[in-house]
């Protein structure tokens, strides 16, 4: 829809430029038909209500396919993204090819359909492992007490360090990713989004101050974040998720919806999040596990998540005290504090499970998010190299400013979070469907294919009008210069230069 509006931007600014009154005329005529064609278009693309946004995967993610056996495995590139999918009970492979100095970590996102049937066991199961089958690690993620067909992630890692054994040499390794699921699941592909990032090695071994986790930190929970909330859309994936800062947040979300959120978190810094469901408007009962939060390092490693029960009145669901961002948590055991090593944007994804809709209606349902980072940035660790994606371990005073509101990310715009390929695939934000309020909340250019819409077959006939009247003027300009009259200066007459 966007590149069709700006198609007819450009007729428009061509027409200006007075190259032939009668070209013009063609041109806006053409302009008008699209944007009454664009209006009938509308209701058959729009997302009917109380249908959740599908996954909206990143733009530059690259298509390939997994490969059942090693031998044919394609090679992943450091700093990249793919799509792929797996079918039921299915097991694909993916290449590496690792030097013997950097870390490699890999996150899979497992996509089933939005009306797929899911159990709480029913997940996904990543690992890496080396040429002769060892296994450097594992991970895994699965649809838990929702039962609700939503994104979930998981990683593996292939990690040089002092407390590592194997998979330390340079050579080929392998992403193995496995589908769990159970009879009473439907078989549907489910897709995939891998992503790729690697960690240079430390200039000095030492450089990290320590080969174990920090044994004590600041566990108390903080004061809470109190003061009017601001709007902030939510992303439909990891790649168009919202900023946030320091703040209070609302949003909305459908049962079934799944909405991405991002934070920058410096070294030594520490994360408090708590996400709230606002209370119903009407409905009866209680659902167990309603409300989910997951929260995902920079390579979209999990790290902790937290649930709450819903019926019909406000609840809300709190992340326990996470540890300050250090290098050296890596060495711990527990995921919500190894996965806190790196500095750099922090994800936190919500969902609202879609049994919520059988006890109180599709919604939407009023969100409201409280963040919290805390502590002074730090200095990191010195690399020895550069991470790939560019940045990724890094807060730079421009995240700060995206979180915050300042920037021009459209992740600070409400509905603007979705990517251009996402919203040809169905892809885009919950919040840029329905407001808190019900209204909506589309970026930019749907507001444009709105105004654009709102041409009615009056206002076609009064341009068709306009146009056959400079029609008509330009002839008689050309009659009289044929005669020796003066000849037309551009821009006399026609749409202001700046149209």
């Amino acid at each position: 829809m966007g590149r069709r509006t700006g198609w007819w931007r450009t007729e428009a600014r061509r027409a200006a430029g007075w190259h032939g009154v009668l070209r013009r005329g063609r041109a806006l005529a053409a302009a008008a038909g699209a944007a009454l064609c664009i209006t009938v278009a509308l209701p058959q693309t729009a997302t009917a209500a109380g249908t959740p946004t599908p996954y909206a995967f990143a733009e530059d993610a690259r298509t390939v396919k997994g490969a059942t056996g090693t031998t044919d495995a394609v090679r992943l590139e450091p700093g990249g993204t793919y799509r792929s999918a797996v079918r039921d009970g299915g097991k694909l492979y993916y290449r590496l090819e690792l030097d013997a100095t950097a870390d490699a970590y890999v996150s899979v996102t497992a996509v089933p359909g939005t009306a797929a049937t899911v159990t709480s066991s029913d997940g996904l199961k990543v690992s890496v492992q080396d040429a002769d089958s060892h296994t450097c690690s594992t991970g895994a993620a699965h649809f838990g007490p929702t039962q609700s067909p939503h994104p979930i992630a998981a990683w593996a890692s292939r990690e040089v360090g002092p407390d590592t054994y194997l998979c330390k040499q340079a050579g080929t390794y392998y992403v193995v990713v496995e589908r769990r699921t159970t009879p009473g699941s439907a078989p549907g592909d489910w897709d995939l989004e891998l992503d790729y990032v690697s960690e240079p090695a430390l200039k000095k071994a030492a450089d990290s101050g320590s080969t174990s986790a920090p044994e004590t930190w600041n566990s108390a929970s903080p004061q809470a974040v109190v003061g009017d909330a601001t709007r902030r859309a939510g992303g439909a994936g990891f790649a168009s998720a919202g900023a946030l800062g320091q703040g209070v947040w609302k949003d909305a979300v459908r049962p079934g919806q799944t909405l991405f959120y991002k934070v920058p978190v410096d070294w030594g810094q520490q994360l408090y999040a708590t996400a709230e469901t606002g209370s119903s408007t009407g409905g009866d009962g209680f659902v167990g596990t309603a409300l989910t939060m997951s929260l995902y390092n920079p390579v979209r490693g999990y790290v902790d998540d937290v649930g709450s029960g819903y019926s019909g009145d406000q609840t809300s669901a709190t992340l326990d005290p996470l540890p300050p961002v250090a290098y050296d948590n890596r060495h711990a055991v527990q995921n919500r504090v190894s996965g806190m090593r790196f500095a750099g944007w922090y994800y936190l994804a919500v969902h609202l499970g879609a049994p919520v809709a059988d006890k109180f209606g599709n919604g939407p349902f009023g969100l409201t998010l409280r963040v919290r980072v805390s502590g002074t940035p730090g200095s990191g660790p010195s690399y020895a190299g550069q991470a790939e994606p560019s940045g990724v371990f890094e807060v730079t005073r421009q995240d700060r400013e995206e979180a915050a509101g300042a920037g021009s990310s459209t992740g600070n715009v409400p509905g603007t979070t979705g990517s251009a390929s996402g919203a040809a695939t169905g892809g885009g934000t919950g919040a840029a469907e329905t407001g808190a309020d019900g209204a909506r909340t589309g970026d930019h250019g749907t507001m444009t294919l709105v105004a654009v819409g709102g041409i009615g077959t009056g206002s076609l006939l009064v341009l068709a009008l306009v146009v056959w009247t400079a029609v008509a003027r330009r002839r008689a300009v050309s009659e009289g210069a044929a005669m020796g009259a003066a000849p037309v200066v551009r821009g006399e007459y026609g749409p202001p230069r700046a149209w």
